[in-house]
């Protein structure tokens, strides 16, 4: 096995951790039960996926286009959620907990390779957005098609549910643009 300039050497005669700094750096293996509880909630999602896919076609020839429509938003909304609890649960605990050793294996996700804090922050509120941009576009869909006649879609709450989304993606611009100031620093007190 060949280790790469980023692997840890080890010294054989490193005497380890001291008692106290053991204990603090052990205790990272208190989120494992957070990963697989993660892990759960993916399965539950995936039963809901089924639930809604069999309800979908189940209703393909009575449902309108519209219906359809918001079933399948409905859909994409639930795939969504399940890739951003996979970047948590993998991009997390990789980061976080453990290394996973999967530079070898030949289906690693792409992103997987250069995951740090910094990348999964950006690519949570990315996952953050594009998941309020569903709910957005079908709230605008259902306050369309339902107008005034239904008390769940008030112009306020429409209202309220577009300025959230715009804080969003104000916030995301903002986690980028601080991590690229970060960056530039990195490299400019590495060159000096």
């Amino acid at each position: 096995m060949s280790m790469s300039a980023d692997d840890p050497v080890v010294p054989p005669d490193y005497p380890g951790l001291r008692p106290l700094p053991q204990l603090i750096f052990s205790s990272r293996w208190l989120q494992l039960p957070l990963y697989l509880g993660l892990i759960v909630a993916q399965g539950v999602y995936v039963i809901l996926f089924l639930k809604e896919l069999w309800h979908l076609v189940l209703g393909a020839m009575r449902f309108t286009e519209q219906e359809i429509m918001l079933v399948v938003l409905g859909l994409i909304d639930v795939v969504m959620i399940s890739n951003l609890l996979i970047m948590v649960i993998v991009g997390g605990y990789e980061t976080f907990v453990s290394r996973l050793e999967l530079e070898k294996h030949p289906d690693q996700p792409e992103w997987l390779s250069h995951v740090n804090a910094s990348v999964l922050k950006i690519k949570l509120a990315m996952a953050i957005i594009g998941i309020s941009s569903i709910h957005l576009l079908r709230t605008f869909i259902y306050a369309g098609s339902l107008g005034q006649e239904s008390g769940h879609y008030t112009s306020t709450g429409v209202m309220w549910q577009t300025i959230i989304h715009g804080l969003f993606v104000l916030s995301a611009i903002g986690i980028a643009y601080v991590e690229k100031l970060s960056m530039a620093a990195y490299a400019q007190n590495h060159n000096h």
